[in-house]
């Protein structure tokens, strides 16, 4: 939130999303495949997100990979 403030938007949703490539963010909003809600917002260029959404799908990506590995170290 300091960093970005309540809603982030262009080159640094789609860093922030971990895209290679501000083509391949767009390709995954073609497809419908972008990881959180995202939005227009009246008289702006781009599309946005919400700085909540993206820390909440970030911490679940963590909470997955510790997970996962967790599993697997459970198997060898």
């Amino acid at each position: 939130m300091d960093r970005y403030g309540p809603v982030i938007g262009g080159g640094q949703l789609s860093e922030v999303l971990g895209y290679p490539t501000l083509g391949a963010f767009r390709q995954s909003l073609a497809r419908g495949t972008v990881p959180v809600p995202v939005f227009d917002i009246a008289h702006r260029r781009g599309r946005f997100a919400l700085t909540r959404d993206i820390a909440i799908w970030l911490a679940d990506r963590r909470n997955t990979a510790i997970t996962d590995k967790t599993k697997l170290a459970d198997h060898l």
